[in-house]
């Protein structure tokens, strides 16, 4: 028992939380047709977080948010003169842009010195669950000891702080979100404001990116952006339900996904080791698949 405390117990709840906190933004991602904006998020965002990094020296969630920012406004101010002043097309300089902000990560990290440390592109694209260990777990006990559970991985803290802002602003703004996702001219009629209803599900879904990626990675980002939300909308038409059916099987993921990684191959026999985040990611996929077999068929158009 301390053993799986203090090495699964909190991987487990790092992947769990990773996947829940994207998967109730995605739900407005998907809503909004912007499904593959947890991808470009998570490219953009990396550079400024490098940068922010190194210049605080801290990971700490306000720092990450500051650097993240930064870099989309210039990659925002970027994109605007490659398409207006340079008459670029539009999705063409939202490719070049992306790549050369990840690119620039990528150079920085390695001339930092970063390589190698949590900050390693390889984990940065498929993350590193299995760094969050709880040495100060002595067994079942910690659980209820708040001085032990202070000292639960620094990941999962950022996690939680991301997932109470999520939750909350999801929340507070559920029927203008609802009503600027489903009919955004009817939105604007009734005094609502669309642009800045869409900048805050922008703003939330970079905040889920940030507090995710050194964790989990993008590919699990993008994966919870879009598997549950996907899956519950193959479920059901009302929006409530689709966001506590996406919560459900992001979790179930989780849990799932970490239990295939860390005792599947023992259990069968083999000498090897699966990523805990990618296994997470397929284990969303095979649920999201699951309903596009077996679920109920979908009308094309969206009902709230």
């Amino acid at each position: 028992m301390t053993e799986f405390l203090q090495i699964d117990f909190p991987a487990l709840i790092c992947g769990t939380l990773a996947a829940l906190v994207c998967a109730l933004v995605g739900n407005f991602l998907v809503l909004t047709r912007q499904s593959m904006f947890g991808d470009a998020v998570g490219h953009v965002v990396f550079p400024g977080i490098v940068i922010a990094y190194l210049l605080a020296g801290t990971t700490a969630i306000w720092v990450m948010l500051a650097g993240a920012g930064t870099a989309a406004l210039v990659t925002a101010l970027l994109v605007e003169f490659l398409r207006r002043i340079a008459g670029v097309d539009p999705s063409t300089a939202l490719g070049a842009v992306f790549t050369a902000m990840f690119a620039l990560g990528v150079v920085l990290l390695e001339q930092s010195g970063l390589a190698g440390t949590s900050f390693d592109v390889h984990h940065i694209l498929y993350g590193n669950v299995e760094a969050a260990i709880w040495p100060a777990a002595t067994g079942p006990a910690s659980l209820f000891n708040m001085d032990t559970l202070s000292q639960l991985p620094a990941q999962i803290g950022r996690l939680m702080i991301g997932l109470g802002l999520v939750t909350a602003t999801i929340l507070l703004l559920f029927k203008e979100l609802r009503i600027v996702c489903f009919d955004p001219v009817f939105a604007a009629t009734i005094g609502l404001r669309p642009k800045l209803v869409g900048a805050v599900i922008t703003a939330l879904a970079a905040l889920a990116a940030v507090v995710s990626l050194e964790a989990v990675g993008v590919i699990l980002v993008v994966a919870m952006m879009v598997c549950p939300p996907a899956t519950a909308r193959l479920l059901t038409d009302d929006l409530r339900m689709q966001v506590v059916i996406s919560a459900v099987v992001a979790i179930a993921s989780g849990i799932l996904g970490y239990g295939v990684a860390a005792f599947l191959p023992s259990a069968l026999g083999f000498d090897l080791s699966l990523g805990a985040a990618g296994t997470i990611a397929v284990v969303a996929g095979l649920f999201q698949l699951a309903a596009m077999l077996a679920g109920p068929k979908r009308r094309p158009a969206r009902v709230a």
